[in-house]
């Protein structure tokens, strides 16, 4: 059990100006509250603020001094009782340890010759003034970045060209850093006045701040509604085409918020623009981020059955293979999707027989990296062999594929993954005889 060894009357404070103090100087002086401070500080109305409430609200995390902290819970104390040893706790968590039978000091050790809690009504006094000053602070700070927003918000209303790009970026770091003002805009009708930003005559840096905004917000379903208008979704992806990384990683986040609406329609993706940008963002090995921001939307996309077709005759399939091998895990397991997803496109298992990387790169994917990558690997192995069996088959075993289904049948995977790589294993044996075939199962140069 984590235990804090120093007594709370022992411990040093550090008030704001970082000069220690020990807690007698703290009351003495006021600097948690035992002085005129404190007065001022509950005088504003926190008295009514229930400590418990307090603590459970603000997110102070490091920043509370341990001498509040119960060293059995390790939280903030609320109700402070101090033992004969000198050690104080919160009451509940010292009575829970002697209802376990302990007559000992969790801290010390220390056998108790006086099972007797008295409260500490001196500790308690600090805890509450700090807390009620802290939760002021942030009270006021809320206060005034919900202002800043709304004033920003009006001068919107007036502003145009620089002014109005300088007023977003004002606005985009307001809302990204305060929930707060999140609120403030959403209450305000700041999903509105934004989304009316964008249009066709709207320039790409008024665009960008502005889509910048709208995705650290959670739209509601009238302002998904009007940003589905077709002027709208042209504008996000010319950025999504020609605007920096981070424009580019906004827009592709999005329209991924815009199909999660019930009233999306299909047709809003449905545009060869928005797939060519979408695959120079996941081909762009320099950003990361946008590698798996473009990923994520194309298996949104990917989920409607319209559009498949369409991200099949952009040439997604041979660039995604290509990907493969430089994916880390998440971005692997969602290109893999999508190539799985496309396998079930005549059109699609097509492409993949096509290119020269896709059994390559698949069968080196199996029992290598994680059992999903795994199953989405096995499953576009068996429409492209299934496809093609004479010729694809062939090609899978010399690149070891005989001896890695032997490995998935004696693994832990799941059975149908099992029964896949039977079904697979059986269809690469019939190009060969049997004591060549049990040649090609070796594990010669398959696990490399």
């Amino acid at each position: 059990m984590p235990m804090h060894q120093p007594s709370w009357r022992r411990e040093a404070l550090t008030n704001s100006g970082g000069q220690v103090l020990d807690l007698e100087t703290a009351v003495k002086d006021g600097i948690l509250g035992g002085g005129g401070g404190g007065g001022g500080i509950t005088g504003g109305g926190v008295d009514k603020v229930d400590l418990k409430r307090m603590i459970e609200e603000l997110d102070l995390s490091d920043d509370v001094p341990t001498v509040f902290i119960c060293p059995i819970s390790l939280e903030p104390m609320m109700d402070p009782v101090t033992l004969c040893t000198g050690q104080t706790y919160e009451r509940r968590n010292i009575l829970k340890w002697f209802s376990l039978g302990h007559n000992t000091c969790p801290t010390t050790m220390q056998e108790l010759w006086d099972d007797t809690v008295t409260p500490n009504r001196t500790l308690y006094h600090l805890i509450h003034t700090w807390f009620s000053q802290k939760y002021l602070q942030v009270k006021k700070r809320s206060e005034d970045v919900q202002g800043r927003a709304l004033e920003i918000l009006d001068t919107l209303k007036r502003v145009k060209g620089q002014a109005r790009v300088q007023a977003l970026r004002e606005l985009k770091q307001v809302v990204s850093a305060h929930a707060s003002a999140k609120k403030a805009v959403a209450d305000n009708g700041g999903f509105g006045l934004i989304s009316s930003l964008l249009g066709p005559f709207t320039s790409h840096a008024v665009g960008s701040e502005a889509v910048a905004i709208l995705v650290n917000l959670t739209l509601d379903s009238e302002t998904k509604g009007n940003l589905m208008q077709p002027a709208k979704v042209s504008l996000v992806i010319d950025m999504l085409n020609e605007g920096t990384v981070e424009t580019k990683v906004n827009c592709t986040r999005l329209i991924e918020i815009l199909m999660e609406g019930k009233d999306f329609r299909s047709e809003v993706v449905s545009s060869m623009s928005l797939l060519v940008g979408l695959l120079r963002l996941i081909k762009d090995k320099r950003y990361p981020h946008g590698v798996l921001a473009g990923l994520s939307l194309l298996k949104t996309i990917c989920s409607h059955k319209q559009v498949r077709s369409l991200v099949v005759s952009v040439g997604s399939v041979s660039q995604l293979v290509e990907l493969l091998p430089s994916l880390n895990l998440d971005c692997l397991e969602m290109a893999l999707y999508i190539l799985d997803v496309l396998s079930t496109l005549p059109e699609g298992k097509t492409a993949l027989k096509d290119y020269p990387q896709t059994i390559p790169n698949a069968v080196k994917l199996l029992m290598r990296v994680s059992e999903v990558c795994t199953q989405y690997a096995l499953s576009i192995l068996w429409a492209v062999c299934n496809l093609a069996p004479q010729e694809c088959a062939s090609i899978a075993v010399e690149n070891g594929l005989a001896a890695k289904l032997l490995l998935v049948i004696q693994s832990g995977c799941n059975s149908s993954l099992k029964q896949r790589a039977a079904e697979l294993l059986k269809l690469c044996s019939l190009n060969y005889t049997e004591t060549t075939f049990m040649s090609k199962c070796k594990l010669t140069r398959t696990i490399q």
